[in-house]
């Protein structure tokens, strides 16, 4: 029995189909249904007689991931799968893309579309996962829409700087890191420098963390004040900007304190808060994103797929150097920062590792973008070997590499390194250094 495949290109409303054989030859042409009630059941008299008509072996289906308008049709699959032979699958748009480009493609329609990744599942058949779980989606939904609500307040937290540079300038003195609560309680109520002049010591001191010389400081600014704005509306903004921020703070602590909750007692959750500078929250981020680690066959594979790998770059000036690929999602890499920041300081491996990097002149950004790819390989493989973090473990492991001797290139086993190719400057270069340094590895052999 022959295996089929169906391509589907999910819109916003609709999806178009095309179903294909093993050799990439169409046996159903593109038909398009909408995403309703008729339209899906449509959908399973369609595959119903294709079935009958046919007899496949299995019908392989794969949807890209579109943000959530595929769930629906993936719900669909996944309820007549019980009856039918088929397999569903979610695949990623990136590599559709970069497969469609592979084969020439030039035009690109929601039929095409659903073409390109019908063949990309016969393509690249091994590394496509039918068998993946849908319990992490909802998390995902309810963790972007916490991430949103961040950026919120972060864009509030601008547009208040922005307004009180005009209102009350003299106190984003003490804003140059973040908005210290005790500023908000005060603009809050004196949303700016003509209201705070007027306002007393007493009424100050108040206010958690003013003193009486902070409090007598904050007058005697606000009466010198150089503001612009002192009008109503520019008050009655300040306070809404205030407020909004106040209620976002509130559900944001609410939701945090909620995943905290359901998810604290997770297996992935307790393995990768064994790592000092891994946190709660961060350790369900990361399980988050990742998503089930068997998703990755190596650590390169995870490394890459969150863009913390290093990749070399040129510029046209000749400046060349290492950085940090930065493709991928970017959630990943921000938690990854925050867990390096917090790791250099208190978990003694990761400060080690750190400092060396620094000794050797490595800048402080680059340090951390190496202890972010080194703390992301130490998540995979306390998730890949269920264990938890071990300090020892890594000891020895490091030691092991620093005993293991550098093997010769063995690429070049049919033909010495000779500088009588006709190559470039930079690779003759290259190869002397080559060369010396095989020479010592062999007299150290040797020896």
């Amino acid at each position: 029995m022959n295996n089929y495949y169906l391509g589907c290109d999910v819109s916003k409303g609709y999806c178009d189909f095309i179903f294909m054989n093993q050799q990439k030859e169409v046996v159903e042409k593109n038909f398009q249904l909408d995403d309703n009630h008729n339209g899906h059941e449509r959908l399973l008299k369609l595959l119903n007689n294709f079935v009958t008509k046919h007899n496949p072996g299995r019908i392989y289906i794969a949807l890209e991931s579109t943000g959530g308008y595929e769930n629906n049709w993936i719900k669909t699959f996944k309820k007549i799968k019980e009856t039918l032979p088929i397999e569903v699958t979610r695949v990623n748009p990136a590599g559709v893309c970069f497969s469609s480009k592979a084969e020439l493609n030039r035009n690109v329609t929601d039929k095409t579309s659903a073409k390109t990744i019908a063949e990309y599942q016969i393509n690249h058949s091994e590394k496509i996962n039918y068998n993946q779980s849908e319990d992490m989606f909802s998390l995902k939904k309810y963790w972007k829409t916490l991430s949103m609500m961040k950026k919120q307040k972060a864009q509030l937290l601008n547009q208040l700087h922005s307004v009180l540079y005009n209102s009350n300038p003299e106190i984003l003195i003490y804003c140059r890191n973040a908005v210290p609560g005790w500023v908000m309680k005060v603009i809050e109520r004196y949303p700016t420098a003509k209201k705070l002049s007027a306002a007393t010591v007493k009424s100050l001191r108040k206010i958690p963390h003013i003193d009486e010389k902070k409090a007598e400081t904050l007058i005697l600014r606000a009466r010198t004040s150089v503001a612009s704005l002192n009008d109503e509306v520019t008050e009655a903004l300040v306070k809404q900007l205030v407020d909004r921020i106040y209620e976002l703070e509130k559900i944001i602590e609410e939701q945090e304190k909620y995943l905290e909750r359901a998810y604290k007692s997770e297996a992935g959750v307790e393995l990768l808060t064994s790592f000092k500078g891994i946190g709660l929250y961060s350790a369900i981020g990361l399980l988050i994103r990742i998503d089930g680690v068997e998703r990755f066959s190596s650590v390169k594979h995870i490394s890459s797929y969150f863009g913390v790998h290093p990749v070399y770059k040129l510029s046209g000036d000749g400046k060349w150097g290492i950085k940090m690929s930065k493709k991928g999602n970017a959630e990943v890499r921000y938690l990854l920062y925050n867990i390096a920041r917090t790791a250099v300081v208190h978990n003694p491996i990761i400060k080690e590792f750190y400092k060396s990097l620094r000794q050797r002149g490595m800048p402080k950004m680059a340090a951390l973008g190496a202890v972010m790819h080194k703390v992301l390989r130490i998540v995979y493989g306390m998730l890949k070997n269920n264990q938890k973090f071990n300090p020892e473990y890594r000891k020895k492991n490091n030691q092991s590499v620093e005993n293991n001797k550098v093997k010769p290139d063995l690429s070049r086993r049919y033909q010495k390194l000779s500088s009588e190719a006709p190559i470039s400057r930079r690779q003759n270069k290259k190869r002397k250094e080559q060369l010396i340094s095989q020479s010592q590895l062999y007299r150290e052999s040797a020896g």
